[in-house]
This record gives structure tokens, sequence and C-alpha cells, in this order.
């Protein structure tokens, strides 16, 4: 069983992009600008946001946070996506999800410049995308790309389980996976919540991506041996033993899937810290493209 280990492989791309960066430095030519806008106080998006901040700060980029009350309006909301829209000096921007309810997240989404959109979550972006295009691809699913990527795994012709059918996550995936590339080339099969028997359909396959949100789901009975596992969830489990009073858990049962795994990524420390590292990647292509 080989980890697929994204906390190294993440902090590779970060040290070269901090290479282009400081090259580009060198040149006097202007750092890329990251801005990210969160609404409220969740706490797993103030630990994400506060990640991507640091990440920025360590590979030399701008950064700016704004952090708008819970009570914020869509409206106050909508007229601050608009000041990063027109600010020549921000070349990408994210809106942190999930927002409060009384706001609507596809007409958020919706207001943000294509051109700055470094999420990937418009549809031009996400048209673009699905194209074969050069455009803004999701972060998530283009971290879980470079991590096949860059630990050579074998994804041509192979039969491919994706879990989940978000937007975000399980979409993209499905869509990337099946291209012509490398990785790419697989035969996708997407599943979800309404699938019935699901297991019939993970014990055939090579590869199996989750990203359902369910603990433990994917137990050592659903898999193939030597199946390649990509685990995408990431849920805090209530737990009084640890410090925190919760621990973070995917969508696989870990310690006996990895028995029959060929490739495994570990919760924590292997998708999340891809996802911010393409976030940095897609803001350095932002920037490029602004010249």
């Amino acid at each position: 069983m080989i980890l697929l280990d994204g906390k190294k492989t993440s902090n590779q791309i970060k040290e070269e992009i901090a290479d282009k960066v400081s090259q580009m430095k060198s040149r006097g030519e202007r750092t890329p600008h990251l801005a990210a806008v969160l609404v409220g106080q969740d706490g797993a998006s103030l630990t994400y946001v506060g990640s991507k901040v640091r990440s920025c700060e360590r590979i030399g980029f701008e950064s700016t946070l704004i952090h708008l009350d819970e009570a914020t309006s869509e409206e106050t909301l909508l007229d601050q996506i608009d000041q990063l829209n027109n600010d020549p000096n921000i070349d990408g921007f994210i809106v942190q999800l999930p927002l409060p309810k009384h706001i609507n997240e596809e007409k958020v989404l919706m207001a943000v410049d294509p051109d700055k959109d470094v999420d990937g979550f418009h549809p031009t972006n996400f048209g673009k995308m699905a194209l074969d295009m050069e455009t803004f691809i999701p972060a998530t699913p283009y971290g879980i790309m470079e991590l096949l990527k860059r630990y050579e795994v074998d994804t041509q012709g192979k039969h491919t389980v994706v879990i989940g059918r978000s937007h975000i996550v399980g979409r993209p995936m499905s869509i990337l996976m099946s291209r012509k590339g490398n990785p790419g080339n697989a035969t996708v099969t997407l599943t979800h919540s309404r699938t019935q028997n699901i297991e019939q359909y993970t014990r055939e396959a090579d590869i199996v991506i989750s990203a359902l949100g369910v603990p433990n789901f994917l137990t050592a009975d659903m898999i193939k041996k030597d199946a390649v596992i990509i685990d995408v969830g990431i849920t805090r489990v209530p737990d009084t033993n640890h410090p925190k009073g919760y621990v973070i858990t995917g969508d696989v049962d870990f310690e006996a899937v990895k028995e029959k795994a060929s490739y495994i990524t570990p919760v924590p420390g292997g998708v999340g810290p891809m996802t911010i590292a393409m976030l940095l990647q897609n803001t350095l292509l932002a920037r490029k493209r602004h010249g």
C-alpha cells in the first residue's frame, strides 16, 4: 500500500509556486493577490480560510481577508463581490461556503467574475472544463488529479467509481477522470445517495473516489484488492477524549481499507492540503492571464 501524501505533495507545489513568485519579483512584476470573503463564524470555514492566508504568506502572494458579520445582507455581499471584480489589484478571490441561509449561494457564485473565479465554480468555468478548454478547475478535483499524476497512478482504461454528485467535487471529478489525457481516460460511474446497492459498483472499481461526507462509509468489504482509494470526505465527529472535542474523519474506514488498497489518501493530510495548493495554482494562472 502506498500512501498518497497530500501534505507532502502540496508542500512541493507551494515551493514550485514560491520559486515562480520569486522570479516575478526579481523582474519587478506585481505579485499575485488572492482575496477571500468569509461571512459568519463557521468553525471549519475559519480554519480553512486561515490556512489559505498563511499559505499565501509562505509563497509570497498578497492576500486579503474580508470577514463579514453573519447578519450581512445578500445585497451587501453582492456589493463586496462587485468591488473585488473591479479591483485591478485582485487577481482572484473566493467566497467561502457555506453561506448563511438568508443568502442565495447560487446568486452569489454567479456574481463572481469568471476571470477571477479561482474556485472554478462559475458556470462559464465549469462549461470550459467540460469542453476540455483551459480554465480554472475546481480546486479539490484539480488537487486529486495532480496527486494521481505525481504518484503516477495509472488511470488509463480503469473503472472509476465516484461517490457523490456535488458541483464542487463529484460531478467535476467524473468529467476530469473521463477526459482524454493522463490522468484520465477512465471509464466512470457516478454514484450518489440514491444509488441502490452501491457496493456492487465499488467492488468492481479499480479507483474509488468518495465525496459523500458520511464518516467511515466505505468499508473493506466494499472494495476489491489493490483498488486505488481517494477519500474526499471530511467530517468533524464528536469525541470527548480528544482535546478539541472532535476528530476529523473521512468517508473511508482507513485502518481496514488500507490493508486491501494499492494507493490510499489519509484524512487529514490527503486531499485537503491539495485543495489549498491548487487554489494557489489557479491564482497564479489568473495573475498570468491579467498580464
